[in-house]
């Protein structure tokens, strides 16, 4: 099934694919994400062996969260997990043989000069 985020007004509707349309399923507030269609069935697994990753948290559901990490979505499984991040958080997710760590990070912003 596929599955995406809409986030419009500081709302965040998540939404399936249903005989080619889509749905809404649920809608809760959006801390912190940037309006836009976020394709999280476009997620790709976590490599849960000596990885990180860095991005944005978008999404959690019962099994998941989602994180966008570059131009990529990253599917990290909860169940790795004792406290799950917060949507709307910059986090760096480290995956380190048989243990995982979370750590929130200030995303770096960067201007370029014009003379």
């Amino acid at each position: 099934m596929k599955q995406r985020l809409l986030v419009m007004n500081g709302q965040k509707l998540v939404q399936n694919e249903m005989d080619g349309t889509w749905k809404t399923i649920k809608v809760t507030k959006a801390p912190d994400l940037k309006a836009g269609i976020y394709n999280i069935y476009l997620a790709k697994e976590a490599e849960t062996i000596n990885h990180s990753y860095e991005g944005l948290i978008v999404h959690i559901d019962k099994d998941f969260f989602y994180q966008k990490s570059g131009k990529d979505f990253i599917k990290h499984p909860s169940k790795y997990f004792l406290k799950l991040p917060e949507v709307g958080k910059n986090i760096t997710v480290q995956y380190d043989n048989e243990t995982t760590q979370t750590n929130e990070t200030i995303p770096t912003k960067t201007r370029k000069l014009s003379h």
